[in-house]
């Protein structure tokens, strides 16, 4: 999933600050831009381990624009990183369901709009849905 960050920018004198919006309380920083995405990646990635271990799903990732729109980040740089929430989403299980024939095509419809999208996002998708 591809989760914003948004990053307070550094210099020489200040390190690079970076925020995760969607994931309560996860930032990290860094001396350098690469070193602060290489620590926020580790952040988000023992966020989700917690939120696992405590039987919560991953968050749905925000869109970028509505983010950006956010007066407390007037002036910081965004940017996403890439984050496999597939360990994050318990172990898998094959289930047999029979569903009326409307909902089967409902189900099969919006399916088809995501099927370009990663494997693990139709999958958590799918799962919120039916939910």
């Amino acid at each position: 999933m591809l989760y914003p960050i948004a990053i307070e920018v550094g210099n020489k004198d200040h390190a690079y600050g970076i925020v995760v919006p969607d994931i309560k309380g996860c930032s990290s920083a860094g001396d350098t831009l690469d070193e602060a995405v290489k620590n926020v990646k580790e952040a988000i990635e023992t966020n989700l381990e917690l939120l696992f271990e405590f039987g919560e799903l991953p968050p749905i990732a925000s869109e970028l624009s509505q983010l950006q729109a956010d007066e407390k980040y007037i002036g910081w740089v965004w940017a996403v990183v890439d984050i496999d929430i597939e360990p994050y989403m318990g172990k898998s299980s094959k289930i047999n369901v029979t569903l009326p024939d409307l909902l089967k095509k409902g189900l099969m419809i919006k399916l088809k709009k995501v099927i370009n999208t990663k494997i693990d996002l139709i999958f958590y998708k799918l799962q919120l849905e039916m939910n």
